[in-house]
């Protein structure tokens, strides 16, 4: 024969598998309907910018000289500002 308390523990236990199954079929929340537009990922934002003719180039002649790695950043650093340079100054 089952006591009291035996009763009321294995009561307990049975009922905190319930509530346990009650809480994992809910629902997940909907999204917000007010999320801000203008929130991007950051590959969509770099999408958005187009490479300049300069870049294209300076990124063939790199891959044309095998450069990789903080080289080639700097390679194309220092041809950008050349591009950018010989496009600013007026031509006599």
């Amino acid at each position: 024969m089952m006591t009291i308390s035996s009763r009321v523990a294995a009561t307990a236990f049975a009922s905190l598998f319930l509530i346990s199954s009650a809480f994992a079929q809910t629902t997940t929340p909907a999204a917000p309907a007010a999320a801000p537009a203008t929130k991007m990922a950051p590959a969509e934002k770099k999408a958005e910018k187009p490479r300049s003719a300069a870049s294209l180039e300076c990124s063939k002649e790199a891959d044309a000289k095998g450069v990789h790695g903080k080289e080639r950043k700097k390679m194309m650093s220092e041809c950008k500002k050349a591009a950018k340079d010989a496009a600013a100054k007026p031509k006599s």
